[in-house]
């Protein structure tokens, strides 16, 4: 506890720049925890889709880079729900679209047949399902239908000239599938000149044990060519858009905890230097190199963890702030406490690492040399 109390009162002794220091911890816990965090929430939105629905297999190609560009004969999909073990198959045709002359960014259209498994449990809230023969229809999410303003029975543009009727508005807790919209399968494939095609295949397996999954995932691999048959959280790990997304945000937190780290240096190097004297009276009434050391590390460690308080309310704030830009519709706004352990286990290595080598500087220093000091 004496440690402590020296470490912050040091700190108290050099206000601006530990005021600083901490500002630039702070910055680098922050971008970590609301990108990473950011990155994670679309993460598990994204399986939420899948698992909610008790989906065990995602059949994807095998040869593209982004599996939302797969190009699969729907034909695969009946043949795969003739299999023994298949509970439900549903085909699905994924493509994006946006309207920057609305401000709306990366919708995700999902075509589906009516009669879809995925359909069964959508909790409309106003209009009807998709049903047979419908033709130029959609289902609109509630958050995308309060963004475009858009209710039952208004027209929406998904291409100019080609106007679809919204036929239902539907609610979901899922942020991604309440920002979507679904449309017909054979109406999405004529709209993109995709006929007979797919995205992917959802699988249910009529038993759920792994042993029955992979068993399933086995007789289906060999059904077509060029074919991958997923797991669904391995199926979202393996999307090159999540990959990168958390590839950026690693990146960008990383040289952020790099400046962190050099300012920590900085600091603590400075105060060494400017106590030298103070440290030489204390080695020379009887303190060890170690208690030296301990007592910088601690210095350094209360100004990493009061960086990163600051900084996860800095990153919460920015997450809310995001949310009210155009791509903002996709994000929830909620850190996962593990990102936040994240975020705090970084800024304590930031700080041991900033703080170790001035410790070992300090712990150097002999009492005469320091009593020589000017």
């Amino acid at each position: 506890m004496r440690l402590i109390h020296v470490a912050y009162k040091n700190m108290q002794r050099r206000r601006l720049r530990s005021a600083l220091t901490i500002a630039g911890v702070s910055v680098a816990v922050a971008a970590v925890v609301a990108l990473v965090g950011a990155v994670g929430s679309f993460e598990r939105q994204l399986l939420a889709v899948f698992q909610n629905r008790g989906i065990d297999l995602v059949v994807a190609g095998a040869t593209t880079v982004q599996r939302l560009q797969s190009n699969l004969e729907e034909d695969l999909g009946r043949r795969i729900g003739r299999l023994p073990g298949v509970k439900h198959v549903a085909c699905a045709l994924i493509e994006n679209f946006s309207f920057p002359e609305l401000d709306v960014l990366g919708v995700v259209v999902r075509g589906l047949e009516p009669n879809s498994f995925v359909l069964n449990e959508v909790a409309l809230i106003e209009g009807r399902k998709l049903e047979p023969g419908d033709g130029d229809v959609m289902l609109i999410g509630k958050v995308l239908a309060n963004t475009l303003s858009k209710r039952a029975g208004d027209q929406f543009e998904l291409v100019p000239g080609r106007s679809f009727r919204i036929v239902g508005v539907y609610d979901s807790y899922n942020l991604l599938e309440s920002n979507s919209l679904v449309v017909p399968l054979d109406a999405l494939q004529d709209l993109m000149d995709r006929r007979g095609k797919a995205t992917v295949f959802m699988v249910v397996a009529a038993e759920s044990s792994q042993a029955a999954v992979e068993s399933l995932a086995a007789q289906i691999k060999p059904l077509a060519p060029n074919i991958d048959v997923l797991p669904a959280r391995q199926y979202v790990d393996s999307l090159i858009e999540v990959r990168l997304a958390r590839a950026v945000a690693w990146f960008t937190s990383t040289l952020a905890l790099i400046v962190g780290t050099i300012g920590v240096v900085n600091t603590m190097l400075t105060a060494v230097f400017e106590r030298t004297r103070e440290l030489a009276v204390l080695r020379a009434v009887g303190w060890r190199r170690a208690t030296i050391v301990r007592m910088i590390l601690f210095e350094s460690a209360l100004l990493s963890m009061l960086g990163a308080v600051v900084g996860c309310a800095m990153a919460w704030f920015l997450t809310q702030m995001l949310r009210l830009t155009p791509t903002g519709r996709l994000i929830s706004g909620e850190i996962g406490w593990y990102v936040v352990a994240q975020g705090c286990g970084l800024a304590l290595l930031v700080g041991i690492a900033g703080g170790g080598y001035p410790a070992w500087r300090a712990a150097k220093l002999l009492p005469t040399e320091g009593l020589r000091h000017e």
